[in-house]
């Protein structure tokens, strides 16, 4: 069994609390896809690799607490695009 990553810490200040914010919209919105996909059944494995590669696809957008997002300029159709294409990708190369 892996062990876990220890918390990530420069000069004792925390970095886990910094996210890319396309991380929730991407698992707010892969459920959508994966049910556009009918007969598909994917395992944990494939939901996370195509989680993964869709986050991969898109440009990172961190922020911390209190930062002050002005306009998102990732569109949700672009994170669709992102998400459909990773699905592609995983169903024709599955990871087992």
């Amino acid at each position: 069994m892996a062990e876990k990553d220890a918390p990530l810490e420069i000069r004792g200040i925390a970095m886990d609390a910094i996210r890319n914010r396309n991380e929730q919209r991407v698992a707010a919105l892969l459920a959508q896809v994966l049910d556009e996909e009918s007969g598909y059944n994917p395992d944990p494995l494939d939901i996370q690799d195509i989680y993964a590669l869709s986050l991969n696809l898109l440009p990172s957008r961190y922020r911390q607490s209190g930062t002050i997002v002005l306009s998102e300029p990732v569109k949700e159709a672009h994170i669709l695009s992102a998400i459909r294409r990773a699905l592609r990708t995983v169903r024709e190369r599955p990871n087992y």
